[in-house]
């Protein structure tokens, strides 16, 4: 076989490897390793290939953040930053028709900005928001899918781990992909608070009564609250933006300031912390090992001259950066109702990121919209990971009402329809993205 032939098949394997239920690290590498054995005829080679792939990836600074921003996350849910997003959210807009689903989409908002884990913010905003609107009169579909379609603020609006992924496989900047993410974030936090609105007012029935209502936690005065949240949001998005540090740095800062935090609300003693340690080692090596994979990978396609190929055959088509792009995402979508998120990047951007380098596209601007397009895929069947994130969370709360899979991807089916609504805003107008990081 031909090089480009076993490139392709190589590509065709890795997607039938993962929906079979092979782990995609070892997906990755198996696919890698076979497929430049193949091409340069002498495994030896190829091991030592693939080898040296792996070291070059995870020696690169930029992976530093990977467990400097897990252990920020990981604090601050300990530290109780994410409940206190919630209260503060719901204290300032439960006056406003529909508050306790804003309060959730704004403190998933807050609470994205610390963390940068999807899954994490729809575990906790299950937890604390779903038996509130539960509790006040929420229509049960509407209450999960609110909670199920804000999570994907999580890996937008930064920190993001999708989003380091990305520039790892693009050889973009971090602290550029990031601060690209800041708006298109707070854009979509709007639309979806936008799409409540229109519930509360189109639908009142469906929307529980909020006025008046206060948590328990509302005796605490606001300011203390929301204190370390904007204090963490200052360090590691405004130290980032005002050129005070790296991403890398960034990450350092916040997860010391985490730390202080914790400390400080004496939420944190030792047999916690040894935990939160434990916990971000196991994150870490992970997403390392996947990177890692996902470095030989893309070495292999190269020596197979794939994402030539594919480059050349755009070009001498003659197709337009708006028809790939079209292409791209709608690719993105549909891999998104079978496949997890990282796995759809580690599929899609090396094939995609060279093509569209040689388009002259920003690939700062291009990884927002994968980003953002990779996250619909959460709550979207047959395999949305929020919406199975929010239904075993709703288990282990054992909620009086029965809510089903399919309630969860009903209700959040309108945010989904706002995300891409997003997207379409992104791919007319790049500055939303870019001008910001300019």
């Amino acid at each position: 076989m031909a090089p480009l032939e076993i490139g392709i098949a190589g590509f065709a394997a890795l997607t039938l490897l993962i929906v079979a239920g092979m782990h995609i690290s070892t997906a990755l590498l198996l696919v890698a390793f076979v497929g430049t054995a193949l091409i340069r005829d002498d495994w030896d080679l190829a091991g030592s290939l693939l080898g040296q792939a792996a070291t070059d990836a995870v020696t690169e600074y930029e992976f530093g953040t990977v467990p400097l921003f897990v252990l920020m996350g990981l604090l601050a849910m300990v530290g109780g930053v994410g409940r206190d997003a919630y209260t503060v959210a719901h204290r300032l807009l439960h006056r406003v028709p529909g508050g306790l689903g804003h309060a959730t989409v704004a403190g998933n908002a807050l609470f994205a900005a610390i963390t940068g884990i999807s899954v994490a913010s729809a575990a906790l905003f299950t937890r604390l928001a779903v038996p509130e609107m539960l509790a006040r009169g929420w229509r049960p579909r509407l209450a999960v899918g609110i909670v199920a379609g804000s999570s994907m603020l999580g890996m937008l609006i930064p920190p993001s781990l999708l989003m380091i992924v990305y520039a790892v496989l693009t050889e973009t900047s971090v602290g550029d992909v990031y601060t690209a993410g800041i708006v298109p974030g707070v854009l979509l936090a709007l639309v979806f608070m936008a799409t409540i609105w229109g519930f509360a007012r189109l639908r009142p029935g469906w929307v529980g009564e909020d006025a008046g209502h206060r948590t328990p936690e509302d005796a605490r005065p606001v300011a203390r609250m929301l204190a370390p949240i904007l204090a963490l949001i200052a360090l590691v998005l405004g130290g980032m933006y005002a050129g005070f540090f790296t991403a890398t740095e960034a990450g350092a800062v916040g997860a010391f300031g985490a730390l202080v935090v914790a400390i400080a609300r004496r939420s944190l003693d030792a047999r916690s912390f040894w935990s939160i340690l434990i916990d971000t080692g196991y994150v870490t090596a992970s997403l390392i090992l996947i990177i890692a994979a996902a470095a030989m990978f893309s070495r292999f396609l190269a020596i197979s001259g794939l994402p030539g190929a594919i480059s050349d055959w755009v070009a001498a088509s003659q197709f337009t950066l708006l028809q790939v792009l079209t292409v791209y995402v709608a690719l993105l979508l549909l891999l998104g109702t079978t496949l997890d998120s990282t796995s759809i990047l580690l599929i899609t951007v090396p094939v995609f990121g060279p093509v569209f380098a040689q388009m002259g596209a920003d690939l700062v601007w291009i990884g927002v919209i994968t980003v953002l397009a990779v996250e619909i895929g959460l709550i979207t069947p047959p395999l949305g990971m929020c919406a199975f994130v929010v239904k075993s969370s709703l288990d282990r709360l054992g909620a009086r009402t029965p809510v089903g899979l399919s309630d969860i991807y009903l209700g959040s089916a309108p945010f989904a329809l706002g995300a891409l609504a997003v997207v379409v805003l992104l791919i007319a107008f790049p500055p939303l993205a870019t001008w910001l990081g300019r």
